[in-house]
């Protein structure tokens, strides 16, 4: 079986890929075929911390030193802390505070270091990242950062930590601070904050490769919402997700420039294997093709090197802008409330039924060109899938339906939210995370609405293998999703770590 994807990205108007069935790649399930892409893999359920309510358990990280786990807890504006040394029995320990701040957005670990990123109390104000000790739980000292850090990480190496600063506007879009990336070095104790200023003129050749700058009186500068990190094994690069703007920067830490933005296209729900089920009014669950595009922007990125080469992973959750004061700012709509091209969509009136693609929510922003008032082309939140990237923007892979089709066939009591989320972003892939197991590259994948984490095998990253599909009764919203190898792990054995925000709960896998 043949899946092909069109996208608009970096100039290439078509893309093409396949990928076989995935019979073909699983051997005997029962028995020890040596090129069954499952051996090795098999993660169950361990156990569940409820941290608390919701916005209690929205990102985790775990320090091997004192086989602790830190999870951002925004529903008490700290950070909870468990002792996960016996995974049958965790062990909560006090909590860090973060007085006279906003909330915590993100935390990492690395040699004992515990980096928190803190917006401040007014959003567009600058942030901070906040170093506490791992074993006594001490501060050590505070960075300011650019406004709004969504998300932080160090270096392989521990010598820098990363911030990403989405700097979003107020509620009424008056107040809209530039995004920003901060670096900080460790042992030199400095921060530098870095923008995307030296970009602010190449608006348009961007736009072509589907980059979006679309805030009222935005410069690039201005308009980029910088939202997650992944960090090179060199800890030479970064790259950053800038969902809303549906693309992906590259930053050297050697020199702290933003080296390049890659536009990441949009992806055709026109194309075979790109079928969507667009409509929660239809009476059914069912993917077929329509005349709509995808845009991308991913939320999570992961990094991951195989055989010498860099990929970049995402997660393309879509996201759209709603400021609701004044003037304030709202980029959706309804296919069902536009005026739709009759030359280029003579069955407008089929299309706009509610059970077909009238309750798809769609950016205004896009799809009128002549600005008659009449949309050409309709251009919707996220792609509904995962794509592998190389480290210099170029599409190596995307997983087409694959999510809709897997979460159908095996569990379609929650396909896409229980269908109420078709006519929005579909599952929603949320969070993703590799880890290596033996020669093999495992890919996770949250998927919020679904409340649900899928398994691949990424080994051929341009043949991924699906292979599993995880979840636990009363976990809802997998906002984070953290891999602790075999040998830093409490048990000894492979742990996967779910932060689910919106049931407040931490659920361990072992493999």
């Amino acid at each position: 079986m043949k899946v092909f994807f069109k996208c608009l990205s970096l100039g290439l108007i078509f893309c093409v890929f396949s990928c076989n069935k995935l019979d073909d790649f699983l051997g005997d399930p029962g028995g020890n075929d040596d090129d069954d892409p499952g051996m090795g893999v098999n993660f169950t359920y361990k156990n569940t911390i409820q941290v608390g309510g919701e916005g209690a358990a929205e990102i985790s990280a775990y320090d091997p030193m004192t086989k602790k786990l830190f999870t951002v807890n925004v529903e008490t504006n700290g950070v909870s802390v468990y002792d996960i040394s016996d995974l049958d029995a965790p062990m909560q320990l006090s909590s860090i505070t973060l007085p006279g701040t906003g909330a915590p957005n993100s935390v990492a670990v690395k040699n004992g270091i515990l980096a928190v990123a803190v917006e401040a109390e007014v959003k567009q104000d600058h942030g901070y990242v906040k170093l506490f000790d791992t074993d006594s739980q001490n501060f050590i000292e505070a960075f300011t950062v650019g406004a709004l850090p969504d998300m932080v990480a160090f270096s392989p190496d521990g010598n820098y930590i990363v911030s990403a600063n989405e700097g979003e506007p107020n509620d009424d879009y008056t107040n809209d601070p530039c995004g920003t990336v901060s670096i900080i070095n460790v042992a030199e104790g400095t921060v530098e904050t870095i923008g995307f200023d030296h970009f602010n003129g190449d608006v348009h050749t961007l736009a072509e490769g589907g980059f979006r700058v679309f805030g009222p009186d935005a410069t690039l500068a201005m308009d980029v919402e910088p939202e997650y990190v992944a960090i090179s094994d060199d800890s030479k690069t970064a790259w950053i997700a800038l969902q809303e703007n549906n693309g992906v920067a590259k930053v050297s830490l050697e020199s702290k420039q933003v080296e390049a933005i890659y536009p990441l296209g949009f992806k055709d729900y026109n194309m075979p294997g790109n079928e969507i089920d667009p409509s929660d009014e239809d009476g059914q669950t069912a993917l077929a093709n329509y005349p709509v595009f995808g845009i991308f922007q991913p939320d999570a990125i992961a990094y991951v090197n195989i055989n010498g080469t860099d990929y970049i992973i995402s997660a393309n959750e879509g996201d759209a802008r709603e400021y609701e004061g004044t003037p304030g700012f709202i980029e959706e709509e309804r296919i069902k409330d536009i005026m739709l091209d009759p030359s280029v969509f003579p069955d407008a009136e089929m299309l706009q039924d509610e059970a077909v693609l009238g309750r798809l929510k769609i950016t205004t922003t896009l799809g009128d060109a002549d600005g008659d008032g009449y949309f050409e082309q309709l251009y919707s939140y996220g792609a509904r899938s995962f794509t592998i990237w190389t480290g210099n923007g170029q599409m190596v892979y995307d997983s087409g339906n694959d999510i809709a089709q897997q979460t159908l066939s095996l569990t379609p009591d929650v396909f896409n939210g229980g269908d109420g989320r078709s006519d929005d972003k579909g599952a929603e892939p949320e969070a993703v995370e590799v880890l290596q197991v033996g020669e093999k590259y495992i890919l996770f994948v949250g998927l919020e609405r679904n409340n649900q984490v899928m398994i691949y095998d990424i080994t051929d990253p341009y043949m991924p293998v699906f292979m599993d599909i995880l979840s636990k009764e009363g976990d809802v919203g997998p906002e984070g999703v953290l891999a602790i190898p075999a040998e830093y792990s409490p048990s000894g054995k492979d742990i996967l770590v779910v932060s689910n925000e919106v049931s407040g709960t931490v659920t361990f896998y072992e493999n």
